[in-house]
């Protein structure tokens, strides 16, 4: 049984009202029941928690990742650092100028280099990943 009810609504909410129902092709009707069963139901707000609570798993899963990649970015680099530190002799000063001139060249392939590997969609992570024994 349907009991017919008159309210009054402000022209915005009737204008979203309108809006969505022509949208989603369904009775203006259809979503007035379904919004108010929505609202009076005891459960709607643990619903929104539940949703939440996803929401909120998924951002912290998503951190956890940037985290380790920027971990191992820096783990990355610092042992580079230190091996090219620890194993590349001192330059004599007559080899400086021709070493500045190798060292430009090298630097314009290594970007080169870093431009086609991104450009390609495999990183560093990916490899290690593939490497790395499987804790499971």
């Amino acid at each position: 049984m349907r009991i017919k009810r008159t309210y009054w609504l402000p022209s915005e909410l009737a204008g979203q009202i309108d809006d969505y129902a022509s949208r989603k092709r369904i009775s203006k009707t259809i979503v007035l029941e379904t919004a108010l069963a929505s609202f009076l139901s005891p459960d709607g707000p643990d619903r929104l928690e539940a949703a939440l609570a996803r929401r909120l798993d998924r951002f912290g899963r998503q951190i956890e990742r940037l985290e380790r990649h920027a971990t191992i970015t820096n783990e990355t680099l610092a042992l580079f650092v230190r091996f090219w530190l620890t194993h590349t002799p001192a330059l004599p000063d007559t080899g400086e100028a021709a070493a500045q001139a190798k060292g430009s060249d090298r630097y314009e392939g290594f970007v080169e280099a870093l431009g086609r590997r991104l450009a390609g969609g495999r990183t560093l992570f990916d490899e290690i990943a593939q490497e790395m024994p499987s804790h499971e």
